[in-house]
């Protein structure tokens, strides 16, 4: 049996300036230029301050122009404690009726929002040719027939974006006789392949790293280097991934000296030819410091990077307008709309004002308290002189919560004398020693990497020697943490850093 029942709880929401806030921590600095000029194109109350008119955006010429019709003369760039109290006083009871207060609630996002944008990716400008482009265009200048030129094409467009054929024929023949209509046999679809496996980029159309490599040297000027070459990757080419030289020499009856000659032929080819014409290559990457950390004389100073602190204002216009309807006689429909949707842009532009401040509050407190953990590193500049620190240890000493620190820290930049690191780099956990000393898990991992440095390169060091090698240096480290940080390092195992 159903029943209706009436029950009073205390729930946490977050409010809309608490998801503002949100949003614009995680925004480092090179983007926050263009989240204020989404805003500012969203919101025409918001306003850059520019004392120069030259720098003024088109969006406060036309508030500019727009003011001159109203004719006012206040030219003040703020809202002041009075205006504030001003606009808290004007009566709108004559314009709103109950249930009209849902026309000023503050949209947050843009007209046809479809999601979170936290993860939209960043704009990619399109390739001059694409891969497949570039394929037909060599295609087409072939001898093929119109149902071959057909067969070409459905081949080409089934490439990943590596270049390879990684599909069976017999799927292949399927999905052009169902898709395509179009009957081919076996023997012909190899010969179309083979014609796209002669088209540049070298290497095109393999299906498989090893034929890959073989379609590369084949193109090559013959000589005895590349004959060795083509016969190691055509018979050894498991013994070569997993660098079992000594097999191979002795397979081969090869010396150390022609070996190595032959493989600098091989780690000179590319695994990824399809690689030259990404769709979206990856732009050359400049880091935009969120902080900047000075040393005046040993007393360390944090800066915030200037774009941090952007001159934003409430459009006077605005202002001027809102004041003008309220002082006004008429009292219609027209009048409640326009004084609604000024009323809503002024604060809109006044939260946002506001979340940007507490932005800069909140990355200037985290910064000053990161310097203070890891002080002796910024005076020195020595990465054995990090401490282990973690989030909770920042979040206890400002009295955020950790998700906060976690927002603050992510995708941020901080400049030093020593170079420019990401705020992750000052973050690791602790391990003790032989001593009872708490060290950095990023100090054992230097002293790792520095043992795979110096080592014989010809009889690398095993993680097991490793272990030991740290463990008489004070570090009680067990053989698989070696093996975790190595693979973090991104250092592989000794066999694979064998060297001939």
């Amino acid at each position: 049996m159903q029943t209706l029942s009436q029950h009073q709880r205390q729930i946490q929401k977050l409010s809309p300036q608490q998801i503002q806030l949100m949003k614009l921590l995680q925004v480092p600095t090179a983007e926050l230029d263009e989240r204020i000029k989404e805003e500012i194109e969203e919101n025409p109350a918001l306003e850059i301050s520019s004392d120069d008119p030259e720098d003024m955006s088109l969006n406060e010429k036309t508030n500019e122009e727009i003011k001159d019709e109203f004719s006012t003369d206040d030219n003040e760039d703020y809202i002041t404690d009075d205006d504030r109290d001003e606009f808290e006083r004007i009566d709108i009871s004559d314009y709103v009726k109950e249930g009209d207060d849902d026309y000023a609630d503050y949209n947050f996002q843009p007209d046809g929002y479809q999601g979170d944008d936290d993860q939209m990716p960043a704009f990619q400008p399109r390739t001059e040719t694409s891969f497949y482009e570039h394929l037909m265009t060599q295609v087409n200048m072939l001898s093929l027939s119109e149902p071959e030129l057909r067969v070409a094409e459905f081949i080409i467009g089934s490439l990943d974006e590596d270049g390879y054929l990684r599909r069976d024929l017999p799927s292949v023949m399927d999905d052009l006789a169902f898709r395509q209509n179009i009957q081919v046999d076996e023997s012909s679809l190899k010969g179309i392949i083979r014609q796209i496996q002669d088209l540049d980029p070298a290497g095109v159309a393999a299906t498989s790293l090893q034929e890959c490599l073989l379609l590369q040297l084949r193109r090559k000027p013959t000589s005895s280097n590349v004959l060795y070459a083509i016969k190691i990757i055509e018979k050894f080419f498991d013994e070569f991934t997993k660098k079992h030289y000594d097999k191979i020499l002795k397979a081969m009856s090869l010396k150390d000296e022609d070996l190595r000659e032959i493989i600098q032929v091989i780690v000179k080819l590319n695994p990824r030819p399809g690689a030259l014409y990404e769709a979206n290559p990856k732009k050359e990457a400049y880091i935009t410091p969120d902080f900047i950390v000075q040393n005046n004389n040993g007393n360390l100073e944090v800066l915030l990077n200037q774009k941090n602190a952007p001159d934003l204002r409430v459009s006077s216009t605005f202002r001027d307008m809102l004041r003008d309807y309220d002082k006004s006689n008429k009292k219609d429909t027209r009048q409640k709309e326009a004084l609604l949707f000024i009323k809503q842009k002024i604060d809109s532009a006044k939260w946002f004002i506001d979340a940007v401040k507490q932005r800069q509050e909140t990355l200037l407190i985290t910064m000053t308290r990161i310097l203070q953990l890891q002080e002796e590193f910024f005076l020195t500049g020595d990465e054995a002189a990090l401490r282990p620190m973690i989030l909770k240890d920042v979040s206890d000493r400002t009295g955020m919560d950790i998700s906060t620190i976690s927002r603050v820290v992510n995708s941020k930049f901080v400049q030093t004398e020593f170079g420019t690191f990401k705020l992750k780099y000052f973050f690791s956990e602790s391990m003790s020693t032989d001593s009872g000393e708490e060290v950095s898990t990023r100090e054992v991992k230097k002293i790792l990497s520095e043992l795979i440095g110096a080592e014989n390169k010809k009889q690398p060091l095993s993680d097991e020697k490793l272990t030991d090698l740290l463990n008489e240096k004070g570090y009680n480290i067990a053989r698989r943490t070696v093996a975790k940080y190595r693979e973090q390092l991104n250092i592989p195992v000794a066999r694979l850093r064998r060297e001939i």
